[in-house]
This record gives structure tokens, C-alpha cells and sequence, in this order.
């Protein structure tokens, strides 16, 4: 089912033109529980992984850390799919020459210094892949949240202004009007206009926290940002980006959001990062290498 975020309520760019230039187009991924194959695009689903290549373990283990999780019993401990994601259902979102496959993994458990899963990227073309290798199971005592439920993609374009990312400057400039459109209709500009929340390719990160935007240890440019993984999909404050065709299972927990139907939109993978929190990736895409770098925060 395609997914449609509803239109936002008041038009950013004639009430505030100041902001046109920092317009970005994200791409919403609304991923819900289902059966994926290894060759669909997928949230937390199987990859096509090929059988020649070994699968990738934690290359972070001196860094486990145990926040009373637990931590890996010593022996290697293989990474969970979080993300796979084609070039076809990712309008908008640029891949390295070659590539038309995006892979995202990662390790189960707490590392240092950021008390986060540990992920790792990988880019291939899909044609290039033969037989295809089985996952290996979810490593003993592996946090139940950080291992996400398989899930289908529903991708969608956004567009979306900064809120966290809004230059200091142009935030004081703009504040009293802000203040003014909130007191005149209710609408909040960084829960209502700005960045869409939930799991998403490019546009704004989803900070819970003041923005930790890396820089890339190469080239020493600022990185891009590449995926927002999102303990949710939307809370109280959010409810507004909540698509069309959610909205009657949304809507059955609008009190508490913690009802069964609820949940099947709000928290379809199953995912808690800290404290309702996100991890953010990071590319240079100025480096032929693309390194990568990623964030957490939470509240």
C-alpha cells in the first residue's frame, strides 16, 4: 500500500520565503511489519547477501559496553540486517557509480562511546549476486530492541525544512513570527512544518538532542546525512505526519499511542533506542571511498 503524508497544515515556504534555501527532499520509508524476501527492499528483512561473501561480524568488540543489556559472551558476534534498500525504490537518494543496493547492519548491543548499536555500510549491485547467503541468527543475548522485526517499505517523498538544523541566527530572526503562527493556530513549525520524524534517506536528521553533525575525517568536509533510523514512526507531538491510510489503526490508540493497532504504525520494528532516541548515518559522498560516520541521541 502506498503510504501519504498529509499535506502540512500552512505553507512554509510563502510564510517564511527565508527558509527556501534550506528546503530538502527526505524520503520517508514507513516500513511495516511484513514478509520481505531477500530480494525486496526491506526494514530489519533478509539481504541479498552473497554466498562467496563471508557475513560481516563486529569489528567494535573491545567497545562493547554493558548498560544492563549484556554484552557478547566473547565469541564473534555477527551483525542483524537493519536496512536494504534499491536504487529503484529510492527516488531522490544518490549511490556511488556501480551500486544500485544500499545495506545497512549492525551489532546488538551497547558501544562505547555512544552507548549505541554499532552499524556498518555496505553498497553492491544486485545483478552481481548469485546465490545468496542465509543470516546467520540474531547472536545470543542480543537486545531485544536493537534487533528489528522484518518489515516492507513504503517509500515516500518529502519535502522538509530544518528544526534542530535551523542556523541560530535566522532562528532569532524568525522567532516571533513562528511565536505568532503558533498563538494564531495551534501549529508547532518543529513538530508541524519541519522534519519529518520515523525512519528516512537524506533530508534532516531526526535530533531528539542539540545536532552532532560529523565531519569527515578524510576530507575534513561536512558529511551528509544518509539514513535516520527512528525508535518510532511518531508520538504525540509528531501525530500530524501520520499518513492517510494509517490513520484509522493510529487513531485507535490516539491517548496512550500504546494500543495493539497503534503500535503496528507507531513501532512496526519493534525498535527502542535508549530513551525513544535514533542513530544517524553519516557519508562523505565528496570521497570516492564514501566513509561513513553516525550519531545517537535520544532524550
Amino acid at each position: 500500500m502506498t503510504r501519504h503524508t498529509p499535506p502540512r497544515p500552512a505553507d512554509v515556504a510563502a510564510l517564511f520565503p527565508e527558509l527556501l534555501p534550506f528546503r530538502r527532499e527526505t524520503l520517508r520509508l514507513h516500513p511495516r511489519a511484513g514478509n520481505p524476501t531477500h530480494r525486496e527492499s526491506s526494514f530489519g528483512g533478509p539481504l541479498l547477501w552473497p554466498v562467496e561473501e563471508a557475513w560481516p561480524e563486529c569489528a567494535d568488540a573491545d567497545a562493547h559496553v554493558d548498560l544492563g543489556n549484556g554484552v557478547p559472551d566473547g565469541t564473534a558476534t555477527p551483525l542483524v540486517p537493519v536496512l536494504q534498500i534499491h536504487r529503484a525504490d529510492a527516488p531522490g537518494v544518490p549511490f556511488p557509480d556501480g551500486t544500485d543496493l544500499l545495506q545497512v547492519l549492525w551489532c546488538p548491543f551497547d558501544h562505547d562511546p555512544q552507548y549505541c548499536p554499532s552499524p556498518v555500510v555496505r553498497r553492491r549491485a544486485a545483478a552481481a549476486v548469485g546465490e545468496v547467503r542465509t543470516a546467520p541468527p540474531a547472536p545470543a543475548g542480543a537486545t531485544e530492541e536493537y534487533v528489528p522485526s522484518p518489515c516492507v517499505l513504503h517509500p515516500e517523498q518529502v519535502t522538509e525544512y530544518p528544526d534542530a538544523d535551523l542556523p541560530g541566527d535566522l532562528r532569532r530572526v524568525l522567532r516571533e513570527r513562528l511565536a505568532l503562527l503558533e498563538q494564531e493556530t495551534g501549529l508547532e513549525y518543529g513538530s508541524d512544518l519541519a522534519s519529518a520524524p520515523g525512519v528516512k534517506l537524506g533530508g534532516y536528521p531526526g535530533w531528539t538532542q542539540a545536532p552532532q553533525w560529523p565531519g569527515c575525517d578524510a576530507c575534513g568536509r561536512p558529511m551528509d546525512h544518509l539514513l535516520t533510523v527512528a525508535s518510532w514512526e511518531y508520538d504525540g507531538v509528531w501525530s500530524s505526519w501520520i499518513p492517510l491510510e494509517d490513520r484509522p489503526a493510529a487513531e485507535g490508540g490516539r491517548e496512550d499511542f500504546r494500543d495493539e493497532r497503534s503500535l503496528s504504525v507507531r513501532e512496526p520494528a519493534g525498535l527502542m533506542l535508549g530513551d525513544a532516541g535514533g542513530i544517524y548515518l553519516f557519508e562523505c559522498r565528496a570521497c570516492p571511498e564514501r566513509p561513513v560516520a553516525h550519531r545517537f541521541d535520544c532524550s
